[in-house]
């Protein structure tokens, strides 16, 4: 029976964390702020030290590998944009809209988790996409019911229609895709990445109903997410920019499962969503402002589930 929740995870320990002008051109939860790329890195380390020790206090298995110095990657720590892990030993690589996000994708991490009894049967990449500019970035794009083997994106820039569609084809999900935009400036601009505006867990899924202008696409998302069986928990577009879809839920080995997010987003939440996602698994609450504001992305985006 295919599982909803990993209980291992991959995470890339970053060695120099900068901000990227290069995904800032279409991230617009990025914010570039007046700290020196030395105190950016010691911040970031130590909001992701203490991640990763919060995590492996829950019994869930943190895989922690070391970013490298050459080539520069300074966005490395959001290894889900690259690779995603399957039940069976499939691993999939994918196509990064940003040229120097493209050299995150390692050989020598493969080999790495080989030796943590990782088995990789088939090993599908996607990246040749890029050569066409045609981009599809991992569980960022595409946010997964793997159960239920549906695959949802909200298509962007990042997340090419038919890449994402020749991948459901390939691996057997069925697609549901839309447009999901955020207001920027006055604009309502496409947003990025799938998963900041939602999350699917195993009985319910937490979504921003509201970044979905289009009335039709939206009904759709709700009925498919309905019909699997999932409990709506709907956010706010302000909710959804402190990072209130940026959330995943994992389980430890025991069992025991629990719905990681930051300290934004658990802030921006009602007292009423809180006691809801409680009633399904506990929370696992962690402060990584550096992280957010210069990388545009949260605690969602530094995993990367291993099945």
């Amino acid at each position: 029976m295919l599982k909803q929740t990993a209980h291992t995870i991959l995470m890339i320990e970053p060695i120099a964390f900068s901000f990227n002008d290069q995904t800032a051109a279409n991230n617009y939860f990025q914010q570039k702020g007046n700290a020196s790329d030395a105190d950016l890195q010691h911040q970031t380390l130590a909001e992701f030290s203490r991640m990763v020790n919060q995590l492996r206090a829950k019994g869930i298995e943190v895989l922690v590998v070391k970013d490298t110095f050459e080539p520069h990657t300074p966005d490395s720590i959001f290894p889900n944009n690259w690779i995603s892990f399957h039940e069976g030993g499939q691993v999939i690589l994918y196509p990064m809209f940003a040229p120097n996000r493209r050299s995150e994708r390692r050989d020598d991490i493969l080999r790495i988790l080989e030796g943590h009894s990782l088995v990789i049967n088939n090993l599908s990449d996607f990246s040749f996409w890029e050569n066409q500019d045609l981009f599809l970035e991992g569980t960022g794009s595409m946010i997964f019911d793997r159960v239920h083997q549906i695959a949802y994106a909200a298509l962007s820039e990042r997340t090419d229609k038919s890449v994402f569609l020749q991948f459901c084809e390939t691996f057997c999900f069925t697609p549901v895709y839309f447009s999901a935009r955020q207001t920027v400036g006055g604009k309502r601009l496409p947003i990025y990445h799938t998963n900041v505006m939602l999350s699917v867990a195993d009985g319910y899924a937490v979504v921003c109903t509201d970044s979905i202008d289009n009335i039709d696409e939206r009904q759709m998302l709700i009925e498919s997410l309905e019909k699997s069986g999932k409990e709506i928990i709907s956010i706010s577009e302000e909710q959804m920019h402190a990072f209130a879809g940026n959330m995943l839920q994992l389980q430890n080995k025991e069992g025991e499962k629990f719905l990681v997010m930051s300290q934004a987003a658990f802030d921006s939440l009602t007292e009423q969503q809180i006691k809801r996602l409680e009633l399904y698994n506990e929370l696992i609450v962690i402060s990584i402002p550096t992280i957010e504001k210069t990388g545009g992305g949260s605690v969602r985006c530094m995993m990367a589930e291993i099945f």
